[in-house]
C-alpha cells in the first residue's frame, strides 16, 4: 500500500468499505463533530478538524485500520507521511492536535482505552509573530481614513475598534449593533469556544462607531432584518476577507508597509498595553486567551526592556 497522504477526506455520509472500516471512521467522525458542536466550537474550527481527521481516516482505511485499531506506531507512520509533504510546522502541529482531540472524544465514549496521540510529539513551532506597529504608525493608519462616505465611516469605526479592543477579524464581523454599550464604554465579544468577554472601548473608537451608526449604517442597510454592526455595501454582514481587503486599501493610503493584517493590529494592541505597564493577566483577559502562556508568547517583549525593568525593581539587582 502506498504511504502517500490522500488529499480527499472520508465522506461521513458514505462510509461502506469492506469490513466496515470506512463506516467505522464515518461514525467516529460524526461523533467527534457532535462533540465539537456541544463544546461550542466555531464552524471554521469544525471544518478544519473534519479535514484533518478525514486525512487520517483515509490513510488508516487504506491500511486496513479502523479508528480503534490505530496505535502510537500507526500514528508515528502517519506523522512521517505528513512530514514528507513538507508542510509548515504549525500545520503538522494543528493536525496532531486535532487527532489528539479526536481520540480524547473516542476515549470518553469508551471506544478506545487510551489516547494513542498523547505521546506523539508535535514539531517545534517557530515563534513567528506579526510585526507590532509603532503607536505613530497606528495613528497614521487610522487618522488618514477619511470620513466622507458611508464606507469610509464604516472602515474608520471598524479599524478604530479593532485596535482599541484587540479583536480578532472573526470577532469584529460577529459584532451586532447591540454589542456596543456606550454608557459602560465596553463591547461584548463572542470569542473562541463561544466564550463571552467584555472589553473596554476608548473614546476615539466610541466616537468613530457613534458617527458610523448615526451617519452611515442606515445608508448601507438593505432592510431592518440585519443586526450586524458592520455592513457591506450590499447591506450584509462583513466577512473576514472584506476586513483584510479594506485594511490593505488603507495600508497603502497611509503608506504603512509590512503586510498589515487585522492580527497585526491585535498584536499591536497587546504590545502597546504591555509597554504601558499593563498586567499580563489583564491582557490575557482582554485578548480572550485561555492560558496566560499564550499571552506570554503573543506579547513578546525585547530582552533589553526586561533587563531594565529588572534593574529598577529587584532589590539585589
Amino acid at each position: 500500500m502506498s504511504g502517500d497522504l490522500p488529499a480527499r477526506r472520508v465522506d461521513v455520509e458514505d462510509g461502506h468499505g469492506p469490513d466496515g472500516i470506512q463506516a467505522g471512521w464515518a461514525d467516529a467522525l460524526r461523533l467527534f463533530d457532535a462533540d465539537l458542536r456541544r463544546r461550542g466550537a466555531a464552524d471554521k474550527t469544525r471544518r478544519a478538524y473534519s479535514v484533518d481527521i478525514g486525512q487520517l481516516a483515509v490513510w488508516a482505511a487504506n491500511h486496513g485500520l479502523a479508528p480503534e485499531a490505530v496505535d502510537q506506531k500507526a500514528l508515528r507512520r502517519f506523522a512521517a507521511v505528513l512530514s514528507n509533504s513538507r508542510p509548515a510546522a504549525a500545520t503538522v502541529a494543528r493536525k496532531l492536535a486535532a487527532i489528539r482531540a479526536f481520540y480524547r472524544v473516542l476515549r470518553e465514549h469508551g471506544h478506545v482505552r487510551q489516547n494513542p496521540a498523547d505521546l506523539i510529539p508535535a514539531p517545534k513551532r517557530p515563534d513567528k509573530l506579526p510585526r507590532a506597529l509603532k503607536a505613530s504608525e497606528v495613528a497614521a493608519l487610522l487618522d488618514r481614513i477619511p470620513t466622507s462616505t458611508p464606507l469610509e465611516l464604516r472602515d474608520r469605526a471598524l479599524f478604530e475598534l479593532a485596535y482599541a479592543c484587540g479583536l480578532r477579524a472573526e470577532e469584529l464581523v460577529d459584532l451586532d449593533v447591540g454589542s456596543i454599550d456606550f454608557d459602560a464604554e465596553e463591547v461584548r465579544v463572542e470569542g473562541k469556544g463561544a466564550k463571552t468577554r467584555f472589553v473596554p472601548v476608548g473614546e476615539s473608537a466610541l466616537r468613530a462607531v457613534s458617527r458610523y451608526l448615526e451617519r452611515a449604517r442606515a445608508a448601507l442597510a438593505a432592510g431592518d432584518g440585519e443586526y450586524a454592526l458592520f455592513l457591506s455595501k450590499s447591506g450584509k454582514r462583513l466577512s473576514t476577507s472584506d476586513v483584510r481587503r479594506r485594511l490593505r486599501v488603507w495600508e497603502r493610503h497611509a503608506e504603512v508597509h509590512g503586510g498589515l493584517s487585522p492580527h497585526a493590529l491585535r498584536h499591536s494592541f497587546a504590545t502597546h498595553l504591555l509597554e504601558g505597564g499593563a498586567d499580563l493577566r489583564a491582557i490575557q483577559e482582554l485578548l480572550g486567551h485561555a492560558s496566560v502562556s499564550t499571552t506570554q508568547i503573543y506579547t513578546r517583549v525585547d530582552s533589553a526592556r526586561l533587563k531594565s525593568a529588572y534593574a529598577r525593581s529587584h532589590p539585589r539587582a
